[in-house]
């Protein structure tokens, strides 16, 4: 099949003629022409940057009014939506029901592949309802090929309850980028291996979505500087990361950190604020949960 016979499929799932060969290749020639292939991926999400843009600051306006970040796909997409979603807490101090993750067949898709779920349409819109979204939510819907049951009907189902809906994909033709409100089309073309979408169509997402939330964050204030001022040090590495910026932001000795982090149940904005603004543990602790998004 060349392109000009497949002209009514979705560019995701095309077969490209560069890899038409593809079985027949070394090992070295493979890498390199995935190699070639992926270096069209940057290219094609700077070409996006305007409605990136756009849709970071509709994301901000909600949050800041009260609303929630969600993050909807199926199959990869979902994979991505739901991965993306459950790193925000951890790394930026918001809670969990700020930034939802949702993947069409539910948590078990999230390691085993539920395929027929992202022909649920029915279920889109009934996730839709059940988080009960409305005007102060976005709802950002993530799909490769842009025409997945599950997504077109939940962001039709947001949409019409006033969310503001994004649509990621990577076909600028597809429905997906017809139906939502801000569509971020980063056109990568075939994949190497025909269909297989977590190749440059999930690279492209991921790349997307990173730029979402983290200049959303940034946008809100969890950030100082370049530093995770907001990061939850639950673990060895993180605890030694919290320090480290509390240090770095306060100039304080090894001594007077420990003691502001211990006071301060280990929030790193917190004690940045005891050992800086002269504030107890307790006015730092209120002054930090004043951010956008700190309560549900």
């Amino acid at each position: 099949m060349t392109l000009r016979d497949s002209s009514d499929m979705a560019l995701t799932e095309r077969p490209n003629e560069a890899s038409a060969g593809l079985e027949t290749l070394g090992t070295r020639q493979i890498l390199e022409l995935m190699n070639a292939e992926d270096a069209r991926v940057a290219a094609a999400v700077a070409e996006q940057l305007e409605p990136i843009t756009a849709a970071v600051d509709a994301i901000v306006s909600r949050v800041r009014a009260g609303g929630r970040l969600i993050y909807l796909g199926a199959g990869t997409s979902g994979r991505l939506a739901t991965m993306e979603a459950a790193e925000v807490p951890p790394t930026f101090g918001v809670p969990p029901g700020m930034v939802v993750g949702l993947i069409a067949g539910g948590t078990d898709a999230v390691q085993a592949a539920r395929e027929k779920a992202e022909d649920d349409t029915a279920g889109g819109a009934t996730e839709v309802r059940r988080l009960d979204v409305g005007e102060r939510d976005a709802l950002v819907g993530v799909s490769a090929s842009g025409r997945t049951a599950f997504v077109l009907a939940a962001v039709a189902e947001a949409r019409s309850r006033g969310a503001v809906t994004i649509g990621v994909c990577c076909d600028d033709g597809a429905p997906l980028a017809e139906i939502t409100d801000i569509p971020i089309c980063t056109v990568v073309g075939p994949e190497v291996l025909a269909g297989s979408t977590r190749l440059k169509a999930g690279t492209a997402q991921k790349l997307v979505l990173n730029m979402l939330t983290t200049a959303a964050m940034i946008r809100l204030g969890r950030v100082h500087g370049n530093l995770m001022i907001d990061v939850r040090p639950t673990n060895v590495k993180l605890r030694e990361r919290a320090r480290r910026i509390v240090i770095d932001i306060s100039g304080a000795n090894d001594a007077e950190v420990d003691a502001a982090l211990t006071a301060t149940g280990w929030s790193a904005r917190a004690a940045v604020l005891v050992l800086t603004k002269g504030l107890t543990a307790d006015e730092a602790l209120a002054a930090a949960d004043q951010l956008p998004g700190t309560r549900t």
